[in-house]
C-alpha cells in the first residue's frame, strides 16, 4: 500500500510533429462506391475540399461511380474519379462517363490510368491514348499513375524502361495543355526507395509533382495481402520485419514512420518533388480519416 495515495499524472496526449503536419497538408485519400457506403457523412470526418479518389473496379457500373462522385460534392470533397483505359470500350462511352460526370457531379479532375485488367475491353490500352484523345479537355487536374517500385504488367522483365518511356511522354503532354499534373503512387512503407525513385526520374527530366501512396493504419496481415497483390516489392520487407516481430504483429500499423522520413526530407531539400500524401485506406475510411485528423495540420 502506498504511504500517500497520490494518483501518477496521466500521460499527456502526444502532440503532433509539426514537420509531419505541414507535410500532409493537402492529403488525399481513396475511395470505392461500395467503401463510400459506408460513411455516413463525408463533412464529418474530413477537411471540407478534401480530394476523394473515386477508384473505378472493373465491373462497378458507371452510374454507381457518378452518384459517389455527386454524393462526395454535395457533401464539399473533391471528386477525383478513376479513368482505367482498359475497361472503357470506346470514345463514346468515355464521352459519356464525361458527360455524366460533369453534369451531374461537376467533376473537374480524374486521374488517367491503364486500368489493372489484363485484357482491353475496347479501343484503349494506355493512359496516353486517354489523354491524347482530347476527351479531357477543360478539366482542371488530371493525375497519371507512378510506381515507385516498378510494375512487371508494365515491364515484364523487371526493368523500368515501359515506365519511364510512358512518363516522359506524360511530361511533354504537360506541357502542352492548361491542366494541373501530378504523378499518384501505388503505395510504399519504405522511405529510402521513394526518394532514391523520385530523385531519380527528375534527374532524368520528370518533372511532374509526386503524390506518394501509402497505406492507412490497417491490420498487418491485410497489407501483406495487398502488398503482394498490388506487386510492392522492395518495401514488402518493412512488413516482414514487422510480422515477425511478436510484439508488434497483433497491433495495427501506420504510415507515421515512412511518413515522418518522408517530411524531414522534404524540410531538408524543399524542392524535393514529392508535394502531396496520398492514402489509401485499406484499414477502413474512417480509420484513416481518424490518424490524419491527429497527424496533420488543422485546416480550420
Amino acid at each position: 500500500m502506498a504511504i500517500l495515495g497520490f494518483r501518477k499524472p496521466a500521460p499527456a496526449p502526444a502532440t503532433a510533429d509539426p514537420v509531419l503536419a505541414e507535410f500532409l497538408g493537402g492529403s488525399s485519400l481513396e475511395v470505392m462506391p461500395r467503401t463510400a457506403d459506408k460513411i455516413d457523412d463525408f463533412a464529418a470526418i474530413l477537411p471540407r475540399g478534401t480530394r476523394v479518389y473515386i477508384a473505378h473496379i472493373d465491373g462497378t457500373p458507371i452510374a454507381d461511380m457518378v452518384a459517389t462522385a455527386a454524393r462526395l460534392r454535395a457533401e464539399g470533397m473533391e471528386p477525383m474519379p478513376h479513368f482505367p483505359a482498359r475497361i472503357i470500350a470506346d470514345r463514346a462511352t468515355l464521352d459519356d462517363w464525361i458527360a455524366r460526370y460533369r453534369g451531374e457531379a461537376d467533376v473537374r479532375q480524374g486521374l488517367i490510368l491503364a486500368g489493372g485488367v489484363a485484357e482491353a475491353a475496347g479501343d484503349y490500352e494506355t493512359s496516353m491514348q486517354l489523354l491524347g484523345s482530347g476527351a479531357f479537355d477543360g478539366f482542371e487536374r488530371l493525375h497519371v499513375a507512378g510506381h515507385p517500385e516498378g510494375n512487371r504488367d508494365i515491364d515484364p522483365d523487371g526493368s523500368d524502361a515501359n515506365v519511364s518511356e510512358a512518363l516522359h511522354w506524360k511530361t511533354a503532354f504537360a506541357e502542352r495543355t492548361d491542366a494541373k499534373m501530378a504523378i499518384a503512387t501505388q503505395f510504399c512503407f519504405e522511405a529510402a526507395p521513394v526518394i532514391a525513385w523520385a530523385d531519380a526520374i527528375r534527374a532524368a527530366g520528370v518533372d511532374l509533382p509526386v503524390h506518394i501512396g501509402v497505406a492507412g493504419p490497417a491490420k498487418l496481415q491485410t497489407l501483406i495481402k495487398f502488398a503482394i497483390a498490388c506487386g510492392v516489392g522492395p518495401s514488402l520487407r518493412v512488413l516482414q520485419r514487422r510480422a515477425a516481430d511478436v510484439t508488434k504483429l497483433l497491433l495495427p500499423f501506420e504510415p507515421t514512420e515512412i511518413l515522418t522520413d518522408l517530411a524531414r526530407h522534404k524540410a531538408a531539400h524543399p524542392d524535393f518533388n514529392i508535394e502531396a500524401v496520398h492514402i489509401f485506406p485499406l484499414g477502413g475510411i474512417k480509420t484513416s480519416a481518424d490518424w490524419l485528423r491527429v497527424h496533420a495540420k488543422d485546416e480550420e
